[in-house]
């Protein structure tokens, strides 16, 4: 029987390390770490993830700057926004909420943040700092596993990793992290000949395809350490209700893994901690703050 991966109890942890550091770098500064987001629309979803980092920010000691727009807003005016954000002292993250609405370019909107603002790790800089080794943000979530697994597993250095999934925001940095802690990193997808064969050689598995239960127990090798970063609704058992599941079932894994995040309670309580972890940092290099003496 797996050991579960208790992501919701170590983003409590790191959200209360972070409270303090923040409490230290005011005293030091005379202000506080400032975060600007910025929601366009009307979309249910993102407003509860808005309220959610609002809350955060506020137990954290931080200031929270939020800009809410209409959905009709033109993107001239939002990238004008952005500038101004980009220009504003008081603000050391910006993060802008996704999806946008219809016919905005995400991705131009996204890469109008200045880097070193940039507390989500979407910007095509921010990747390439990833890649080269350079100071820079790396995305939330992939962030988040990297410390769950660092605090399961202590030293990665060495280990098999498969990951499943090449998105920008989760598979592609979650890779380049790894290979950062010296694992021998394999990227795989929905179209990799024999996926389960390729999973079965890893020590670590971190699942990021979007697919509800796709990763059986029999494809694990045993032991292995499993990463859960799917959040799919299905039908439950009573008629008209939803239920969460990852990206791995659950039920068949558990037997065969070491050590696994459930869903609900594993990777998902990390972005929002990872996001304040992220904006303290942007504060600190910003003011020439060494972090490590918080």
């Amino acid at each position: 029987m797996a050991t579960l991966i208790d992501g919701k109890a170590f983003a409590a942890s790191l959200r209360e390390r972070i409270a303090g550091e923040t409490a230290g770098f005011t005293a030091k500064t005379g202000r506080k770490p400032g975060l600007a987001v910025v929601l366009v629309g009307e979309d249910a979803a993102s407003q509860v993830y808005v309220r959610s980092k609002h809350k955060a920010c506020i137990a954290a000691g931080m200031e929270s700057f939020e800009h809410r727009l209409p959905a009709d807003t033109a993107e001239a005016d939002l990238l004008s926004l952005v500038a101004q954000l980009n220009g504003d002292a008081r603000v050391d993250g910006i993060l802008v909420q996704l999806p946008l609405p219809e016919g905005m370019d995400e991705n131009a909107v996204i890469q109008a943040i200045d880097p070193d603002k940039d507390v989500d790790g979407f910007t095509t800089a921010s990747a390439g700092r990833l890649l080269t080794g350079l100071p820079g943000f790396v995305a939330c979530t992939p962030l988040g596993c990297l410390m769950l697994l660092k605090d399961a597993l202590g030293d990665l250095s060495g280990k098999s990793a498969v990951v499943i999934g090449r998105s920008n925001i989760v598979g592609k940095p979650m890779a380049q992290l790894l290979l950062r802690e010296s694992c021998t990193v394999t990227i795989a997808h929905s179209r990799t000949r024999d996926l389960p064969e390729t999973v079965r050689g890893a020590d670590i598995v971190v699942a990021a395809v979007g697919r509800p239960e796709m990763v059986k127990g029999d494809w694990l090798k045993p032991g292995a350490t499993v990463i859960d970063v799917g959040i799919n609704r299905v039908p439950g058992e009573e008629e008209g209700k939803t239920r969460l599941v990852g990206d791995v079932d659950f039920a068949s894994a558990k037997d065969v893994a070491g050590a696994i995040t459930p869903v609900p309670g594993g990777v998902g309580p990390m972005t929002i901690a990872c996001l304040l972890h992220n904006t303290l940092d942007a504060a600190c290099r910003r003011e020439g703050v060494d972090r490590t003496a918080l």
